[in-house]
């Protein structure tokens, strides 16, 4: 149902090619031009078009901004919105009204608005001593407008840190950590994820060495958390962390694309791993949120908040009060391959994706349910597919089911009452919300 026929696809690109084709970059710099809306924020769409988008697919990407997402007829995307990976990317970090990245010419860092549909260069701070990668690093916000960029180098055999300040964009300071690759060992992973505790200026970085590159590649058997000092970035331990737990999730984008860490209410933080695991000859990817408690610099043993995994935990949103918003995978679900074999469904177009709320302090997960039936399973396993509305209490989430047409749900943490608030046109498939600041 919610595929087009290839004649109707191919209208459909060449009327998104022909009425976008000067939306995606507006070096105009308009400090006060933001569209007027009645609330404080509004919300940033991402649809890919003809199939699901992640892992640098070659795929059209569209972004529209909605002052609501509660609408009765179908959000669409032809003639409208802005197809943004001719010069940007869809892995960008957010705060506040504006979004910060490497660009695809990968020569600088740039600071963005999304208005009118339009990608507009606020400002733009070329590379100095330390070059990156789009799509390929890690960050942390130090303070309201200190941003901290890591990533690997060209060889990956050092890590690279620059800090930036945001009012004006301007390289605050920039080095090399003071990392090797361990012993037998051949390259850093590329990104990793950072992470900054507030409490104590402790940075923590998460990271992993291996052999070989790209899926070939050998990964060590554990991770790394190298305790760092955010003033002066000199690294005070790199700890191995020795549950058996073997790689961070999104540490390919380092949380440009979706959400892999948190802060509680007590300071205590939080990660997202998986775990291979062989079960009746097939490899599933387990799940599991671990933790390091305020004041200490390695993971609590032991200890799993995410409840009775089936499979790969991707992305979570801390709601506040113990309850956290999980998008995950079953790899419980098989299906026979191109080359008729049982696979398990874990390709970023497989239906095997849902969303459920896990409570900490209750040591529960509940599926999310609409109408007292579990949403349907969605395909999509990359980018931040919910956002967290603290005025409004409500989370928003988009589903891909494989008999309809993509929806947008709420979720009012409150109450837990979910609502349909609305569709998307069909031949779309949802990526991603994001609340930015008007």
């Amino acid at each position: 149902m919610k595929k087009l026929n290839s004649l109707l696809f191919l209208m459909l690109t060449a009327v998104l090619s022909i009425s976008m084709t000067a939306c995606s970059n507006d070096d105009d710099t308009k400090d006060g031009g933001e569209k007027e809306t009645i609330a404080p924020y509004h919300f940033d769409i991402t649809v890919t078009v003809g199939k699901q988008g992640g892992m640098g697919r070659d795929v059209t990407t569209i972004m529209k901004s909605l002052n609501s997402l509660v609408v009765a007829d179908p959000i669409g995307f032809a003639n409208e919105g802005c197809e943004i990976n001719a010069d940007y990317s869809m892995e960008a970090i957010v705060k506040g009204k504006y979004y910060y990245q490497v660009p695809v010419d990968a020569k600088q860092f740039v600071k963005l608005q999304f208005v009118n549909n339009r990608m507009q260069v606020v400002q733009a701070q070329p590379f100095k001593q330390n070059t990156y990668n789009t799509r390929q690093y890690c960050h942390a916000w130090l303070n309201d407008n200190t941003l901290l960029i890591m990533a690997a180098n060209g060889e990956k055999n050092a890590i690279l840190w620059t800090k930036l300040n945001t009012d004006n964009m301007t390289i605050l300071s920039e080095g090399t950590l003071d990392l090797k690759v361990a012993e037998g060992w051949e390259t850093f992973t590329t990104s990793g994820i950072a992470a900054y505790r507030k409490s104590d200026g402790k940075l923590f970085y998460f990271y992993f060495n291996k052999k070989g590159s790209g899926r070939t590649a050998t990964n060590e058997g554990h991770f790394h958390v190298a305790v760092i000092n955010a003033e002066t970035m000199a690294v005070e331990q790199d700890n191995l962390n020795t549950d058996h737990v073997g790689e961070m999730a999104g540490s390919a984008y380092g949380e440009l694309l979706q959400q892999t860490t948190f802060f509680d209410e007590q300071d205590n933080l939080y990660l997202v791993a998986f775990v291979d695991k062989d079960v009746d000859g097939l490899n599933r990817e387990i799940g599991t949120l671990m933790r390091i408690k305020k004041g200490e610099t390695n993971f609590e043993a032991g200890y799993n908040g995410f409840p009775n995994s089936e499979g790969k935990l991707l992305t979570v949103q801390y709601l506040g009060n113990g309850k956290v918003f999980c998008y995950s995978r079953n790899d419980n679900l098989t299906e026979t391959n191109s080359k008729g074999k049982l696979a398990v469904m874990n390709s970023i177009d497989s239906y095997s994706h849902y969303y459920s709320i896990v409570d900490l302090n209750a040591k529960t997960r509940q599926r999310m349910q609409f109408g007292g039936k579990d949403i349907d399973y969605s395909s999509g396993r990359f980018a931040q597919r919910s956002a967290f509305a603290k005025k409004e209490g409500k989370v928003y989430f988009g589903v891909n089911t494989k008999d309809a047409a993509p929806a947008i749900y709420s979720y009012d943490v409150k109450t837990g009452e979910v609502l349909h608030a609305s569709d998307v046109a069909e031949g779309f498939f949802f990526e991603q919300i994001r609340i930015i600041e008007d």
